[in-house]
């Protein structure tokens, strides 16, 4: 499995992406093989701040739905719009086209406290 170095993660299954202010936010390698086949992503919360741990959307695969949940403060920004289209995207590239939202955090630094490829990759196994 693929866990890239210049990402954080969670015990979530999401990783995050800072540039600046702004971060990205996906779930991991490990967490779309789990899921199988996603067949739809939903995020209604474009626009809403939420803290850290709340659920931001839901994605759904062909054998279960498992809610997203944010790995830190701030606000979504947007939605990848090509998932609407292309679900499929979160299975075969999941830290790139298939990135699921974008959002402006309350404070960078946050993202320090998230775990990195090593922690994340003896956490999945």
């Amino acid at each position: 499995m693929n866990f890239p170095e210049n990402l954080r993660y969670t015990k979530d299954h999401e990783w995050i992406r800072l540039e600046g202010k702004e971060a990205t936010i996906g779930i991991t390698d490990f967490a779309q093989r789990e899921l199988g086949d996603i067949v739809y992503v939903e995020v209604e919360t474009i626009g809403k701040t939420l803290n850290a741990g709340e659920v931001f959307g839901t994605v759904e695969a062909v054998k279960t739905v498992s809610d997203l949940f944010l790995p830190i403060n701030g606000k979504i920004t947007q939605l990848n719009p090509d998932l609407g289209g292309a679900p499929e995207l979160v299975n075969t590239d999941p830290y790139g086209k298939g990135w699921m939202i974008k959002m402006t955090v309350d404070n960078p630094a946050d993202v320090d406290a998230l775990l990195d490829a090593s922690a994340y990759q003896a956490l999945a196994g």
